[in-house]
């Protein structure tokens, strides 16, 4: 790994910087869609303002979104290698250039489109005042239209100082934009009132909530831009990107991928509508999804991106095998994170939706709602990360295909069950399909990802077994545990005052024996990966010799045809013959 401030900065370690920090904003992330739940309530005007103020996002998703990061930062880790930090700054700048055309075309095509996409916000608003909502929502998204600029440069930021192995302030930034609108809704809710319906909101409040958010995103974006500047490499939008191979080759490379960020966006803002049948459906869904990538990049999406640049320099350097034990050892974080918090949230989902469920939106059938959804959303968050991470791992092999198929099969899975959702009860079902819907196109897309990789990273293994074996053997011993906090919770039924300590002393109290676990079986040598060698040594071996290839001895035989249906293998995969590289 790159030596960063004399010393070598670690997987485990970039991971915990990330997960703290991004911890911190998905809990104010969080506490932004509880606020706008306490406040606006289970109405149609939240449903209108929770789908609409959040249309710029979903639009830099389909034009980059994520792809940019897993795209960007190997190439700004090979050009610092090969050309130092300065010709880092010069790709990094035409990128920009390049990319901030796009997004002000995206934003006056949002700006063009907003009476039509208004529409489909509101269609099921009841007849008397569908017209106002309309109204509403159009106006909301000529004000958030700006966004779309400004999370492409956040973005370019964000990735500028993941680069460069700068992870905390990347990951903290979006903080102040959730407690900016935060403020915004307060202020807002202080001036015109809490709860209103749509025919109560007027337009000033609409205008309001559109100005304050986009400053929120706008202080985001300077934050990131300032993090780009310290890592040493400032964000400067450049023209002449045609002349630049580099950054001609990350340009293309972010075309060929934007179906992989447009297939998220367009599932959320497909759920995004089925959730606007349901009063309040939208906050039930935008907790579900809070959740969801809050663990998701607190946990397995948090190693993904601390990995992705020794990922992509194991395939700078050529080094396959560096490249398959990097990857296991990603692997081996991203379930050990992602466990505990499986368990914990799928026991204690009725008690954490209690918790969630404040002002408005506490009523029985919402929390019963939630808490289904959660329980959903707390295996979503493992085959999520697992699909983020086999993601990452092929932009950084430079493969944009498979990421696209994976893509548009999360599409299709998502899609099929979302319809299916339509046609459970409003009330007692339906936002359950939806999350049910979640989980599916992850478990579908994360799969279609594995596969790929399989193929490339062959001869080495995917997995390795004894991982298993720690992790099965920790999560055991944190059962009995969690079993018992539950009893105990459902025993004293406490007051919110005392469910929430309680529940933390739960999670903390599963956490020690698992982690305890962990720590003897890793320092009993169980984790292979941690006695392998960085790179193979390669040693000459002659077929005709008698003597066999050893485990990291190299062979050289002509390609044959072998028992795995590969038509020109050149692999060990159980299929019995030697190959090169094993």
């Amino acid at each position: 790994m790159p030596v960063e401030g004399g010393r070598a900065q670690s997987t485990a370690r970039s991971s915990v910087t990330v997960a703290a920090w991004t911890l911190v904003s998905r809990v104010t992330g969080l506490l932004r869609v509880l606020v706008i739940g306490a406040l606006l309530g289970p109405t149609y005007f939240s449903n209108v303002f929770q789908a609409g103020y959040v249309l710029p996002s979903n639009v830099f998703t389909i034009m980059a979104g994520p792809v940019l990061g897993m795209v960007v930062v190997p190439a700004v880790v090979r050009t610092v290698t090969l050309g130092g930090l300065d010709r880092a700054s010069e790709v990094l700048g035409r990128i920009a250039g390049r990319l901030l055309a796009v997004a002000g075309l995206c934003a006056v095509g949002l700006a063009l489109l907003s009476p039509l996409l208004a529409w489909t916000l509101v269609f099921d608003v009841p007849e008397p005042e569908r017209g106002k909502a309309w109204l509403l929502s159009t106006v909301l998204i000529l004000f958030v239209t700006p966004q779309v600029l400004l999370y492409t440069v956040a973005e370019l930021g964000v990735a500028a100082q993941q680069g460069r192995q700068r992870f905390a302030l990347a990951a903290a930034a979006p903080a102040v934009e959730s407690l900016g609108t935060i403020v915004t809704l307060v202020v807002a809710v202080s001036i015109f009132g809490a709860g209103l319906e749509i025919g109560q909101a007027p337009l000033a409040m609409m205008v309001l909530l559109g100005v304050g958010t986009t400053g929120s995103v706008l202080l985001h974006a300077g934050l990131q831009c300032y993090g780009a500047f310290r890592a040493g490499v400032p964000l400067r939008p450049r023209r002449g990107w045609r002349d630049d191979p580099d950054a001609r080759d990350s340009l293309r490379r972010i075309a060929r991928a934007i179906p992989v960020a447009a297939c998220p966006a367009l599932t959320n803002y497909g759920l995004t509508v089925v959730a606007a049948t349901v009063p309040g459906g939208v906050l039930i869904v935008q907790l579900a999804y809070q959740v969801f990538y809050g663990l998701s990049f607190v946990g397995a999406r948090a190693v993904s991106m601390a990995a992705l640049p020794g990922l992509a320099e194991a395939v700078s350097a050529g080094d396959q095998r560096r490249f398959g034990t990097a990857w296991r050892q990603g692997v081996f974080y991203v379930v050990v994170v992602s466990v505990p918090l499986l368990c914990l949230l799928a026991v204690f989902a009725r008690p954490t939706a209690d918790l969630l469920a404040n002002g408005a939106l506490r009523s029985e059938t919402m929390i019963s709602e939630l808490a289904s959804c959660l329980a959903i959303v707390a295996f979503a968050q493992l085959v999520g990360g697992l699909h983020d991470y086999g993601q990452q791992a092929l932009f950084a092999r430079f493969d944009d295909r498979g990421p696209r198929i994976a893509s548009f099969v999360t599409l299709g899975a998502t899609v099929l069950v979302a319809a299916g959702a339509m046609l459970l009860p409003v009330t007692g079902g339906r936002l359950t399909g939806l999350a049910a819907a979640i989980l599916a196109g992850e478990l579908a897309g994360g799969l279609t990802a594995l596969i790929r990789l399989r193929a490339a990273i062959c001869p080495e293994p995917m997995f390795d077994r004894r991982h298993a074996v720690t992790v099965g053997a920790a999560t055991a011993a944190m059962l009995p545990v969690i079993a018992l906090g539950w009893w105990v919770i459902e025993a004293l039924a406490p007051d919110r005052a005392f469910e929430l300590p309680l529940l933390v002393a739960c999670g903390l109290a599963a956490l020690i024996p698992y982690g305890l676990v962990l720590l003897y079986f890793t320092s009993a040598g169980t984790d292979r990966w941690r006695r392998r060698p960085a790179t193979a040594v390669l040693v000459p071996v002659d077929l005709g010799a008698a003597l066999p290839a050893g485990r990291w001895a190299v062979t050289v035989a002509t390609p044959v045809r072998c028992r795995c249906r590969r038509r020109r293998c050149r692999c060990r995969c159980r299929c019995g013959f030697s190959v090169p590289g094993r």
